[in-house]
């Protein structure tokens, strides 16, 4: 059949796997914010995924190329649907699937005969057919694996990384019956130079993502609990790790704040699912609290430092660099950073955020805090939180104040120009 296909969700995943699709096929990138569209159809994404460049030229190609809605009309004839939406947890950590719900719906109702619908929003084994699916029927009344059909590719996406774009990450594929399976892993093979792995089921495609993240996680919960047990022994834990890195086998994970819609997020969409069938998972949970508790480490480290320096803590003028979940990045879900902002304003401390990546605007509606465009006064702590290239070459002594200390998170700023690194 002629492929059309339509990408429901054009966030920092639905976008860049659009625009590589938008170079072969007619491609219809839909989402329900029209500022999104509006910004989009400008020629520019905020996210920064995409390049201004990149974006015009499909949005400019005359036989292929990418068209741009919030009109869910313009979905109707296409016969491919992407679902790369959201896929966050409450406060409780409990999965929040209803992006996901809304989605479907949306499909269901423009679904035809034949048409094929891939899900790659991150989710527990099972999602896609005992919840997606039945919303699809429901809405439609055509039947599954007769009238239409489901896939599984789990993306892959590194927010910021310029290196791991979408056709450079091998993409792993998966279809509700065999011969889908192949139409699917053939779909994406036809754009991502890196290669496809065909899973057998779209469980098994699911289970594979939502582990990727759980054992990164695991991993740097474990160099997190190390840089605790180092900083009571008064032992420098990146020293350490990076002795321990001249075997030829230690896993290079380093201490640090896990957030992000991914590696903070997916551990509990796999431990709700293993609750669900009567069992308790108790490593992943385990490093899911250890690292959610990285914030509170690291402000009273701060508080610890300063006492020991005699700086007065009420009013303490403090700078936090950083507020993103990651370096050279404007993305700022579920970022760790704010833990950190929260606990040193618990500790009645002045704290000024400085972050050249991100939006003041974003910042203040999902925090309610004002960034500073510039850094303008001298401190008496300043926390290096997030690891952006500028904060490189940025001047700590012109804006420290007198026995003032420095404390790099990130652990990559230069040692002379520190107190103390996590």
């Amino acid at each position: 059949m002629n492929k059309k296909i339509a990408i429901i969700g054009l966030g920092y995943v639905g976008l860049p796997l659009a625009v590589e699709f938008a170079k072969k096929y007619k491609v219809v990138g839909f989402d329900i914010n029209n500022s999104r569209i509006d910004q989009l159809n400008s020629g520019h994404d905020s996210t920064l995924e995409v390049s201004d460049s990149n974006l015009e030229s499909v949005l400019n190609q005359k036989e292929n190329g990418l068209a741009l809605s919030f009109n869910a009309e313009d979905i109707k004839s296409c016969n491919i649907f992407i679902v790369t939406v959201p896929t966050p947890v409450d406060k409780n950590h409990r999965p929040i699937l209803t992006p996901l719900i809304k989605a479907s719906e949306t499909i269901g109702k423009v679904l035809k005969k034949g048409d094929i619908v891939i899900y790659e929003s991150t989710v527990y084994p099972g999602v896609t057919e005992d919840e997606c699916v039945p919303i699809l029927e429901k809405v439609s009344g055509l039947k599954f694996n007769e009238d239409f059909f489901c896939g599984y590719s789990p993306e892959r996406i590194n927010p910021g990384d310029k290196t791991h774009t979408v056709a450079n990450i091998k993409k792993v594929t998966s279809g509700s019956t065999p011969k889908i399976g192949e139409e699917v892993n053939s779909l994406y093979a036809s754009i991502i130079t890196a290669g496809t792995h065909l899973a057998p089921s779209i469980k098994v495609a699911e289970a594979a993502k939502v582990i990727e993240n759980a054992q990164r996680d695991i991993n740097i919960a474990f160099v997190n609990e190390l840089a605790m047990i180092f900083n009571k022994l008064d032992i420098d834990t990146h020293a350490v790790l990076e002795a321990a890195a001249t075997k030829w086998n230690f896993l290079p994970f380093k201490p640090g704040l896990v957030g992000g819609h991914c590696i903070g997020v997916d551990p509990y969409y796999l431990a709700q699912k293993a609750q669900e069938v009567g069992y308790h998972p108790e490593i992943i949970l385990a490093g899911r609290r250890l690292n959610d508790s990285m914030g509170e480490f690291v402000a009273t480290e701060v508080l610890k430092l300063m006492v020991k320096n005699d700086i007065a803590i009420k009013n303490a003028k403090v700078l936090m660099l950083g507020i993103t979940f990651k370096e050279n990045c404007p993305d700022i879900r579920n970022t760790k950073a704010i833990d950190v902002y929260n606990a040193l304003v618990n500790f009645n401390m002045d704290v000024d955020v400085y972050d050249p990546w991100a939006s003041n605007e974003e910042v203040f509606n999902e925090y309610q805090i004002h960034t500073t465009d510039k850094i303008k006064e001298t401190y008496d702590a300043i926390v290096h939180v997030v690891a952006h290239k500028e904060f490189t070459t940025l001047d700590l002594e012109s804006i420290k104040n007198k026995n003032a200390i420095v404390y790099d998170v990130k652990g990559n700023l230069e040692l002379k120009k520190i107190t103390k690194r996590l």
